[in-house]
């Protein structure tokens, strides 16, 4: 029993003191990229382009009820061919619509390659000096703290992905 308590404690000992030498930095990127200039600056750049381009949305979205509203009024008094007609405009409009929203705010849409252009190079700025930072002053995490706990920077040597495979039997 004596052994038991001793190797536990060990353990424990051990285990404390391998914690203790790693060292950590937690920063909070959003407060950092609220003091740089220029990320304000592409950020209402941002926002004014987003909102230009909602409501250029709106706009045809408006004219688009319109037009349902106007047939709706009238089919009573169509041709059957001519309720076609307005039906098929009112789909391609409709369409339209729904292409411009994607292609302006869907994935990798016009908005999100304007905030590549704009914003990925200031966050890259950011990126390599907490990399620097971190090597300069040997840490081997760095933590966001900004939206939760995010790891930004892990030192490669502490990676442990490769064994694991290996110990999975996967080979890579």
């Amino acid at each position: 029993m004596k052994k038991l308590l001793f190797i536990f404690l060990t353990i424990i000992g051990l285990q404390g003191f391998v914690t203790a030498q790693q060292r950590y930095a937690v920063i909070d990127t959003k407060y950092i990229l609220d003091k740089i200039p220029e990320y304000k600056d592409a950020d209402k750049r941002l926002q004014s382009i987003s909102q230009q381009w909602q409501k250029e949305i709106d706009d045809r979205q408006e004219l688009l009820d319109k037009m349902y509203k106007n047939y709706e009024a009238e089919q009573f008094m169509l041709t059957d061919e001519l309720k076609k007609k307005r039906e098929d405009e009112l789909f391609v409009k409709e369409k339209e619509v729904r292409d411009l929203q994607k292609r302006r705010f869907g994935y990798e849409g016009d908005l999100f390659k304007e905030r590549q252009r704009l914003v990925k190079p200031i966050q890259d700025k950011v990126y390599n000096a907490i990399q620097k930072l971190a090597l300069a002053r040997s840490y081997d995490f760095v933590l966001d703290k900004s939206e939760g706990i995010t790891i930004i920077f892990a030192d490669p040597k502490l990676d442990k992905s490769d064994e694991l495979l290996k110990e999975m039997g996967i080979k890579f």
